[in-house]
């Protein structure tokens, strides 16, 4: 399973030019990574100043860019590790995917105020605690899709493919490499961009961080928007947008796009003959010796980390007569025992804790909060509806299009990961304008950064119907009504309902940016539970944060298991093709 950028370097000639290039951005990315180093290094200060001039900008987008991708990094590594636990063992499905839910459905403001003190506590003599803190929040806001969408893949593998591993006497590493990562990766790449873009959508809230009195903030394109909206500088804002535009469009051209287009040569499929489209950079890169040294070196240690399979009758070991088979290792009891014991211990120090602070809150608080999760329900299923109104027949298009695909991906991809916070006061005046209000203007608010869910799910899953099974349609002359509903519908719903779940999710938390909108120096709010929790969090008024989050997290969960789940296993059931 490799990543072939080049063809042999015999077919191609050397281009200097672009060696230097190649030789220039590593310096520059090296001069970078030093910036960031000493950024994490410096003093913490108690007030950091964002300087929002035009030559301060490309620094404090370099330094955003390598936040969130070490953000992806992490998430990338947990979704690996926590599917697969949930998927292989069954005794931990039950209380991993349990959590996840009741994870995923809390904000990720709800996190910020004990990130930031705990951290800044604990680094209190550099800005290390606030970069992680603020890498964490970027990590809690992506994570979950991720997760589920890959356990997902996990549950949707062939059998056959898994008997074929077990006949092969793979490894868990090879199985992972050769089987698991294959089939699920173009749906985890989807989920990767748009997770990516999910975690983007509170930068200018991460970067620039308030809770009553005291203010954490670490330079970046976040915080150099934020500084210019409390500012009313309008030039600092569009340079700010511009900013993050590039970063959105070199991310995709340069790794998004060659990843999906080398994942389609996993689509499971009868017709074989499978290959990677090559994009002009991809084309361009092939000419330069420094790429194809690279590409040696990576198809080197390919070749040692994951041998070869052997062919059946060599790999299956046999127990010679009379002998035992060895005791089973007594380690992995031991130290499962001793991870569920450090586990049971901090939940039940934690649920000490939150029936202290909830033991605060008044009942006056919690009418308030009720009435407001009421306002808020009626929003998250208005922008949920709506986005599947729209993104279901789009994302079908641009899957079954790869051509199409290529074409839009660029703009699709923009819009979606750009974070729609630093544009919110435009949008609302926009709302404004045509005599609307915030409490119904906030369901678009929270549709932008929702949709997008539905949308890369339903695309991913259109991009992996088999070729055979799109003939066999063209063979029964389905068109019209019926082709949607006995085809392509169901051929997406697996994928459709994991949008449904994370963009139900992403609805719940946008409330929190969506119901409560800052524009200069004057404030709109509208009644709503993510704007009670919003305003708890600057004020600092923590017992009324928990409390809220909690409710939150109960309706999210409640939600998940009586409404999303079932539709889950009607899909996982009935929907999902197998070989």
């Amino acid at each position: 399973m490799a990543f072939t950028l080049v063809k042999p370097l015999g077919e191609r000639r050397s281009a200097l030019w672009l060696d230097a290039i190649i030789v220039l951005a590593i310096g520059a990315v090296a001069l970078g990574l030093t910036q960031v180093a000493a950024q994490w290094r410096h003093p913490l200060l108690a007030n950091v100043e964002i300087d929002i001039s035009l030559k301060s900008l490309p620094r404090y987008a370099f330094f955003t860019f390598v936040r969130g991708w070490i953000a992806y990094f992490f998430s990338l590594l947990f979704t690996i590790v926590v599917a697969s636990w949930a998927y292989y063992d069954q005794r931990a499905r039950h209380y991993i995917l349990p959590a996840l839910d009741i994870l995923q459905s809390l904000p990720v403001l709800t996190f910020l105020p004990g990130l930031e003190f705990g951290l800044v506590a604990l680094f209190h003599r550099s800005n290390t605690g606030l970069e992680l803190a603020c890498i964490l929040s970027i990590f809690l806001g992506q994570v979950w899709n991720m997760t589920f969408s890959y356990y997902d893949s996990l549950r949707g593998t062939p059998p056959d493919f898994r008997m074929l591993g077990k006949l092969y006497n793979y490894s868990w590493w090879s199985r992972f490499w050769r089987i698991e990562l294959p089939f699920g990766a173009q749906a985890l790449l989807y989920n990767s961009m748009v997770s990516m873009a999910g975690g983007w959508f509170y930068l200018t809230t991460c970067e620039a961080f308030t809770s009553g009195d005291r203010s954490f903030r670490v330079p970046g394109v976040g915080s150099y928007m934020a500084e210019a909206m409390s500012r009313g500088n309008v030039r600092a804002q569009i340079a700010g947008v511009v900013a993050m535009g590039v970063i959105i469009i070199v991310i995709d051209r340069l790794i998004w796009w060659p990843l999906v287009n080398w994942s389609v040569r996993f689509k499971l499929d009868d017709f074989g003959g499978n290959r990677a489209q090559r994009s002009s950079l991809q084309l361009w890169l092939a000419r330069s010796a420094a790429v194809q040294g690279l590409s040696g070196v990576w198809q080197s240690l390919r070749n040692r980390l994951l041998p070869p399979p052997q062919p059946p009758c060599a790999a299956t070991s046999l127990v010679a007569p009379g002998t035992k088979p060895p005791a089973p290792s007594r380690v992995g009891p031991v130290i499962y025992i001793a991870v569920l014991a450090a586990l049971i211990a901090l939940l039940g120090w934690g649920a000490t804790r939150l029936a202290w602070m909830l033991g605060q809150v008044h009942v006056v608080d919690w009418l308030e909060m009720g009435r407001g999760a009421g306002y808020s329900l009626v929003r998250v299923f208005a922008s949920v509806l709506i986005g599947t109104l729209w993104a279901v027949p789009f994302g079908i298009w641009i899957g079954l299009n790869p051509k199409l695909s290529g074409r839009l991906q660029p703009l699709i991809q923009f819009v979606a990961s750009f974070p729609m916070p630093m544009i919110y006061p435009w949008l609302l005046g926009l709302i404004f304008l045509v005599h609307g209000s915030l409490g119904w203007g906030s369901i678009l608010l929270i549709l932008f950064g929702t949709q997008w869910y539905i949308l890369f799910n339903v695309a991913g899953s259109a991009a992996a119907i088999p070729n055979d099974m799109i003939s066999c349609v063209e063979i029964l002359h389905l068109r019209g009504w019926r082709r949607w509903w006995k085809f392509l519908i169901p051929a997406v719903m697996p994928g459709l309902v994991i949008g449904w779940i994370t963009a139900a999710g992403g609805a719940w938390n946008t409330t929190i940016i969506a119901e409560i909108v800052t524009v200069g120096p004057r404030t709109y709010t509208t009644t709503g539970l993510g704007s009670y929790i919003a305003r708890a969090a600057n004020d600092g008024r923590f017992a009324q944060l928990a409390a809220s989050a909690l409710l939150m997290a109960a309706i999210v969960v409640a939600i998940n298991r009586t409404v999303w789940k079932r539709l889950q296993t009607l899909a996982n059931d009935r929907c999902r093709f197998i070989t």
